[in-house]
């Protein structure tokens, strides 16, 4: 499981953490939709836009970067991205473009033929690991700050984070459980969903539909074992309760795999 498409999942459904990270009001989020944007030139898409609603003509809009990792290209990729990107769509508005690094040792600097776009506020640079401590109330900060925990440290931060989604309004809980389901399993890949359960007490966690797909991918894992031992198509559909055509699709990929 990727870290930025993690991110770009937070981002997606929590978009008022964007927002805390500039240090603006959380309320910013309800003027933007966020995106991933197609650039013809360069035929590639940008994974993290904030695009403005309509009748917020006076906002930016933000092409967000995650990146856990060290990439000298980032910055030369991420401007040429956004200036293509205004070229095509001719926006008018003003724009900012935001990098964050998981950890500052990761980021060699931005070159200098871009150092007066930094030097105008164009390109904003966070630190992950360099959060202030997080508000009882930030949840979205919570979870961020639970990525780049020190694993000593992860586990009481995820404890206090699953309290606090608990303690939301209902309306919300299952949506916000559903995200830090998708950072315990990134955070803590070296343990099964049952050991997970175990560990922070979740209940909850199995009306998601994150679980139910992580569920599903694992019962189709084992189709062609069961293929193996002689068991037909609709026997395996109906003893791991899938949909016989979601099995049909495994057993079909495998045959032709097996020709090639």
């Amino acid at each position: 499981m990727k870290t930025d498409t993690i991110f770009y999942t937070l981002l997606q459904n929590l978009p008022s953490v964007l927002f805390e990270l500039l240090e603006e009001s959380p309320e910013l989020a309800s003027r933007y939709r966020f995106s991933s944007v197609e650039i013809k030139e360069l035929a590639r898409r940008i994974d993290g836009v904030f695009l403005p609603k309509k009748k917020f003509a006076h906002e930016p809009i933000y092409f967000v970067e995650v990146q856990f990792q060290q990439d000298e290209d980032l910055y030369w990729r991420l401007i040429t991205e956004a200036v293509v990107y205004l070229n095509q769509y001719k926006p008018k508005r003003t724009w900012q473009a935001i990098v964050l690094w998981a950890k500052s040792s990761l980021d060699e600097g931005v070159p200098k033929a871009y150092q007066s776009f930094f030097d105008a506020g164009y390109i904003r640079i966070i630190y992950l690991d360099e959060l202030e401590e997080v508000p009882d109330t930030s949840i979205g900060l919570g979870i961020i700050k639970l990525v780049v925990a020190p694993e000593n440290e992860a586990q009481q931060q995820a404890r206090n984070l699953i309290s606090q989604v608990q303690q939301t309004d209902a309306t919300k809980r299952r949506k916000l459980l559903e995200l830090v389901e998708r950072m315990l399993v990134y955070k803590f890949s070296s343990y099964s969903r049952q050991e997970l359960e175990a560990m922070f007490g979740l209940t909850e966690w199995r009306q998601t539909r994150f679980y139910q797909e992580v569920q599903e991918e694992t019962k189709l894992e084992t189709v062609p074992r069961l293929l193996q031992v002689g068991l037909s198509t609709e026997q395996i559909a109906q003893a791991l309760e899938l949909d016989i055509e979601v099995v049909r699709q495994v057993v079909d990929k495998q045959n032709n795999e097996s020709k090639t």
